[in-house]
């Protein structure tokens, strides 16, 4: 009979190898295609643009020092005010476009609540460019 039967007397066992051949054929396929697609991507209509020179505006915020000393007295650009007029002049501040950045002065023996609240007030009028300016020292 030429059927199999239960043993493999012939020596013809399994290929484990892969057969390559397709998926080379599958690339080669793959990269033709690409060939051709790739120069349609790039179509672009070609227009001549005028040519301008100009240097953008760049407005600069203005820059507001404000300096608190160590009795809690506040000056804004060196000038003495008292807690109402310093709150309204932030309020003022924060209404102008570009936004002015506040510079914030304490002196190194002040309670710190002085200078939270003047941060406070800030971000309540709407300020979002405070720093602070310190001493640099080498030690």
């Amino acid at each position: 009979m030429a059927f199999g039967g239960l043993t493999n007397d012939s020596g013809d066992g399994d290929n484990a190898e892969i057969n390559m051949i397709p998926l080379i054929d599958v690339m080669l396929v793959l990269l033709v295609i690409f060939i051709i697609t790739a120069p349609l991507m790039t179509h672009a209509v070609k227009v001549d643009l005028p040519q301008a020179s100009s240097q953008p505006n760049e407005v600069k915020p203005e820059t507001i020092n404000l300096s608190i000393k160590a009795d809690g007295s506040v000056y804004w650009n060196a000038e003495a005010v008292d807690a109402a007029a310093w709150q309204a002049r932030i309020d003022a501040a924060a209404q102008r476009s570009p936004q002015p950045e506040i510079h914030l002065r304490a002196d190194g023996e002040l309670a710190y609540k002085h200078v939270a609240q003047i941060m406070a007030d800030a971000a309540k009028a709407g300020l979002g460019k405070l720093g602070f300016v310190t001493d640099p020292r080498t030690q």
